[in-house]
């Protein structure tokens, strides 16, 4: 029996199977508001066979956007938007849609990565950007205002607010996003945290934000509801985060009643070295973690390209969900495939039923071929 197509409960939530879709933002929104095209590719990632469907960073705020290309959820007009896409997805799929909430801190304000490779947006897009310290992302940038206590106050009310849109709006799941060197993971870095006040310094402090943050999600987001969270297990440089540090940050969450905890790691150093290229490269951050907390949920991620690795992973006990991104955007139906390659084929949406290994004389042929 294959473990990655066995059912696993998510706090409340119980998933058909242990593949998530990972978010993975689109650059597309207009102001903040999905259009069509999040419409067409969230509905494609619903039917793709996964357990999960996690929606792309979504700022909590204007200025919480990676670009200005970005889809937020601080208004009625995008709650509505999200709203809808939701609604129609419930006439043709049942799978869980979650959404990553985030705030990108001094990496704000910048286009889309097709224009001028996402760099630093021009003046009449652009708009002023807030971190743990004025420290500038890289070369070039902008330096960051630092957040004082108004504007403490300020974001953790707007990553409350969203969650509550998010739960209006029909989510089944939220994600916190603290990871990608983004403003809560810029709090929790040495390297971009050189405060001296009580959210500087030793970990207890550095961690002192993204907790609170993450109390007010956890108090605004229904328990009847999934909720996870996304952290760096390392930023790849000396004298970054460690995964000591890491896994005391997983146990803390996990206490507060995070139902998962998603590793991933850099972003938060222009120049890291990171080996991106090596399959299953985050894993032994998610493995760390389950280490250190061997009752919670753990996901692991990236470069996870195949069945067989996504279920030797989870055979060995290094994670209990499996998040695939870039692999599921080059075959939509990853799940579906993974499924019938694990000996556990599912049936497809009826009107693509004749295209599966049952009923298609050339399943194997095509499969071959694109393999």
């Amino acid at each position: 029996m294959s473990l990655l197509f066995t059912p696993r409960a998510v706090g409340p939530l119980t998933l058909k199977n242990r593949i998530v879709v990972a978010p993975m933002c689109q650059y597309s929104a207009v102001d903040g508001v999905p259009q069509p095209w999040h419409a067409q590719h969230v509905a494609r990632m619903a039917l793709s066979g996964a357990g999960l469907v996690v929606i792309e960073a979504t700022g909590v705020e204007a200025a919480g956007r990676i670009s200005w290309a970005d889809v937020g959820l601080w208004n009625d007009e995008q709650e509505a938007a999200f709203a809808r896409i939701l609604r129609d997805i419930r006439t043709y799929s049942d799978t869980p849609i979650g959404i990553q909430l985030g705030h990108a801190g001094r990496k704000a304000s910048t286009n889309p990565p097709w224009i001028d490779h996402g760099g630093p947006a021009p003046a009449d897009q652009a708009w002023e950007t807030v971190s743990a310290s004025a420290l500038a992302y890289r070369d070039g940038w902008h330096v960051p205002t630092a957040l004082d206590a108004d504007g403490m106050d300020r974001v953790v009310e707007a990553f409350a607010q969203a969650a509550r849109r998010a739960d209006r709006a029909g989510f089944d799941l939220v994600e916190l996003h603290a990871a990608h060197g983004y403003l809560l993971t810029q709090f929790l870095s040495p390297l971009s945290n050189a405060r001296t006040d009580d959210h500087g310094g030793a970990l207890e402090n550095r961690m002192r934000f993204p907790l609170r943050v993450a109390q007010a999600v956890r108090d605004a987001w229904p328990r009847t509801k999934a909720l996870g969270v996304r952290f760096n297990g390392s930023d790849w440089t000396e004298g970054g985060i460690t995964i000591e540090e890491a896994q005391v940050f997983g146990r803390a969450l996990h206490d507060m009643g995070y139902d998962y905890l998603h590793l991933t790691s850099g972003g938060n150093v222009a120049t890291a070295r990171i080996p991106g290229d090596q399959p299953g490269y985050q894993v032994p951050f998610a493995e760390a973690v389950k280490a250190a907390a061997p009752e919670a949920t753990v996901m692991a991620v990236g470069m996870i390209v195949t069945p067989r690795q996504a279920e030797d992973l989870l055979v060995a006990g290094k994670a209990d969900l499996i998040a695939v991104a870039r692999a599921v955007l080059d075959d939509p139906n990853w799940g579906h495939h993974a499924a019938t390659a694990l000996g556990r084929p599912e049936a497809l949406p009826r009107p693509y039923e004749r295209a599966g290994v049952e009923r298609w004389p050339g399943y194997a042929t095509a499969r071959s071929a694109s393999n």
